[in-house]
């Protein structure tokens, strides 16, 4: 497992995101909010976390949704995974979407998704005329007919 320093600047008031178990790859993020938000069925909401980062060359953030939000209420991330790059240095917002038929109440300090802090590659293209050939192929969407 590698570490990586990161310098945050958090204006929300809740406490800085951190590791609920040793195995987590995630850290919660919190509603930077003074009020609750509603959020009706089939709509969405930007939400403030209150939080700046800058990472290091080399590194993005993803945002990922919550499970239990997701489970229990249909509520996710609509850009998911959404990317924070290592040159953007405003404030993380989150897009939630409500894809269920009731209302959803996002409450002020409340989780409303995941930040993992992962390591990318830049690719160089070498344009050629074909590719190597491979069992799979051109093969796409339930090409195998399994499930």
């Amino acid at each position: 497992m590698d570490r990586v320093t990161v310098e945050i600047i958090n204006s929300s008031g809740n406490a800085l995101p951190a590791y609920e178990t040793t195995g987590s790859a995630g850290m919660d993020l919190r509603a930077a909010i003074d009020e609750p938000v509603v959020i009706g069925p089939l709509q969405r909401a930007m939400i403030p976390t209150g939080l700046r980062i800058a990472l290091p060359e080399g590194y993005e953030c993803q945002i990922r949704p919550r499970s239990g939000l997701a489970a229990k209420h249909g509520v996710t991330v609509l850009n998911s995974p959404g990317t924070i790059d290592a040159d953007y240095r405003g404030e993380i917002k989150v897009i939630l979407v409500n894809l269920s038929d009731v209302p959803f109440t996002v409450n002020p300090g409340e989780r409303v998704c995941q930040m993992v802090v992962a390591r990318y590659s830049r690719v160089e293209w070498v344009q050629v005329e074909t590719l190597d050939v491979t069992e799979r192929g051109s093969g796409g969407f339930g090409h195998t007919g399994i499930g």
